[in-house]
């Protein structure tokens, strides 16, 4: 195409854009992503946010893992809580992941990965959640299916104005995300996360993510872990 106005009436056309905008929001967004990234924040929902949400009597948690990439943060959370359901009878999770990429979703729900990306895994959850490929020259492994089906993933975009939550959550990983919106928009996302918290609960966002700037009805509970009023 002869410009880039060329080119973005064409990606917004009624018709024909359709495939084009899939392709290159799928070019344009950033998938990086590991198992366990920012372990503090799993420790923490171990040690502190499960214990103080199954004291409470919450029959059952739900999960939102926001910008989840190809998802390798989801189905961290999925061990983890697991981990967490085996040793608390009657504690009960759902977890819902969605991105705004359909390539990378497609690799968050295949669940296969280079084996060198497993490598944050404790060695326990490898061998509990994990399968190695039958070939060892490729190199691969799948996450184990019961921990697979413990994720539903959706494509989803956060800046639509509803998100179509049929419940609220307990809470929401949204890290290394709102870094790159404007103040403006992040102030209109968390407020937006805000609405699709229940009360007393917790948002997880990036360690180079600050919300102290933004006018949020939300109290920092840790470092970069924040809880609803």
């Amino acid at each position: 195409m002869r410009s880039f106005s060329e080119h973005w009436d064409y990606v917004f056309s009624l018709k024909e854009g359709m495939a084009e905008l899939s392709t290159m929001v799928d070019l344009v967004t950033t998938n990086k992503t590991d198992f366990f990234r920012e372990p503090m924040h799993f420790e923490y929902l171990f040690e502190k946010t499960l214990p103080e949400l199954a004291a409470n009597n919450k029959k059952k948690v739900r999960l939102w893992s926001a910008g989840c990439s190809t998802g390798e943060e989801p189905y961290t959370l999925a061990m983890v809580l697991s981990e967490f359901a085996e040793r608390h009878r009657g504690f009960f999770f759902s977890i819902l992941a969605t991105d705004l990429s359909g390539h990378a979703l497609e690799t968050a729900k295949s669940g296969v990965y280079e084996m060198e990306r497993a490598g944050p895994v404790p060695w326990e959850f490898k061998k509990k959640y994990l399968l190695k490929s039958k070939d060892p020259k490729r190199g691969l492994v799948r996450i184990a299916p019961e921990l697979r089906y413990l994720v539903e993933f959706r494509r989803l975009n956060l800046m639509d104005m509803d998100y179509g939550l049929r419940e609220s959550v307990d809470i929401i990983f949204c890290r290394n995300v709102i870094i790159y919106f404007d103040r403006d928009t992040q102030e209109k996302l968390v407020n937006r996360f805000w609405r699709s918290l229940a009360p007393g609960g917790y948002l997880f966002i990036g360690h180079s993510e600050s919300l102290s700037s933004l006018d949020v009805p939300m109290s920092m509970a840790a470092p970069t872990i924040c809880k609803k009023f």
